[in-house]
């Protein structure tokens, strides 16, 4: 299959999947009290900051494509699995409003993050609310895996937290002291975790047995990584046209990101600039340089090449639980997207 007929396959798979759970995340997030309700909807895309419609898109639902995709490659029925894909979907959005707090990023999906419009409290609260209504979700399901699916995303979510401790613990360590076997830990709790948990639910609400759904589970997370590694590149080299984020937005934040934990454990002169631009003021053009430096100590390439093996890692993964690959094409064409997407 070619990167083009998989990149159409995985936006229709997306368009498909906001469609089928965009309404149950909507009717939770509707439940709330009024005040965090305004803020997850902001949050969302379906409000403005005044409280008048808008048409946001709410995020590319790649993790509910997990969950449904992977229901239906192990022979169980998709719709059987969207509450659960809700769930998820809403575990990643309590991520994303703490993520924006900590990191003090601005701007998400294009317009500013709930912190700044709402203030840091109200979007902490509205994270904590949307991880109640994940899990809130699935104590309602009546499918028989929902329990089962209820400890995994629960147990994920702590995992997720001690990666973001550690990433957050990372900011406060000198450019030398943090190895890049830790970053590699740190990004797979913090985001090959949850994508693992989302294709780990897929299976639990196809009746697969523990072999599977950890096959899966694994899977999930080497996708992750890979997603992790192109999401660190984008964070650097990103367009901001595309990103809706400032050129180099990890670089000005200091994050010690893959690639730049990959340079400046290099041992090159590049990786020493690095280091030293690291522990000075991050003005626009220190930015400029810091990106040639992470690319001249062979960050940039690192990252892409281990991309590219994590990605083998997941196939093979996959080919566990799904032995015809030819059933797993829908997770294979999400794979590959966010694999290769540049924004």
């Amino acid at each position: 299959m070619s990167e083009a007929i998989e990149g159409r396959e995985a936006l229709a798979l997306l368009e498909r999947t906001r469609d089928a759970v965009d309404p149950r995340i909507r009717a939770a997030v509707e439940s709330l009290p009024g005040s965090l309700r305004h803020v997850a909807m902001y949050h969302f895309g379906w409000q403005n900051a005044d409280g008048t419609f808008a048409a946001g898109p709410g995020g590319k639902a790649i993790r509910p494509a997990l969950v449904l995709a992977t229901t239906r490659a192990l022979g169980g029925d998709p719709r059987a699995a969207v509450q659960a894909a809700a769930a998820v979907e809403l575990a990643h959005n309590f991520t994303l409003l703490h993520d924006d707090v900590i990191d003090e990023d601005s701007t998400r999906r294009h317009r500013p993050t709930a912190w700044t419009v709402f203030g840091t409290a109200d979007a902490i609260i509205a994270g904590d609310a949307m991880l109640a209504l994940a899990l809130r979700l699935l104590a309602e399901d009546l499918h028989p895996a929902a329990a089962a699916a209820s400890e995994r995303l629960a147990n994920c979510v702590i995992e997720l937290c001690a990666g973001q401790q550690a990433d957050c613990a990372f900011e406060e360590r000198a450019p030398h002291e943090v190895s890049l076997d830790e970053c590699v830990e740190m990004a797979t709790a913090k985001t090959g975790a949850l994508l693992g948990c989302a294709c780990a639910l897929g299976a639990l609400y196809a009746g697969a047995g523990p072999e599977e759904t950890d096959a899966m589970d694994a899977f999930g997370r080497e996708a992750g990584l890979a997603f992790q590694l192109i999401d660190d590149l984008i964070g650097i080299w990103g367009d901001p046209g595309r990103t809706g984020k400032p050129a180099g937005a990890d670089l000005a934040a200091y994050k010690k990101s893959l690639p730049v934990v990959a340079a400046l454990t290099s041992g090159t002169p590049a990786g020493a600039e690095l280091a030293e631009l690291y522990r000075g003021p991050m003005t626009g053009g220190a930015i400029g340089l810091a990106a040639d430096a992470v690319e001249r100590a062979g960050g940039k390439d690192w990252a892409q090449l281990q991309a590219s093996d994590r990605m083998a890692r997941a196939v093979h993964e996959l080919s566990r639980a799904v032995p015809d690959l030819a059933s797993a094409g829908e997770l294979l064409a999400l794979a590959e997207f966010v694999t290769r997407r540049t924004r």
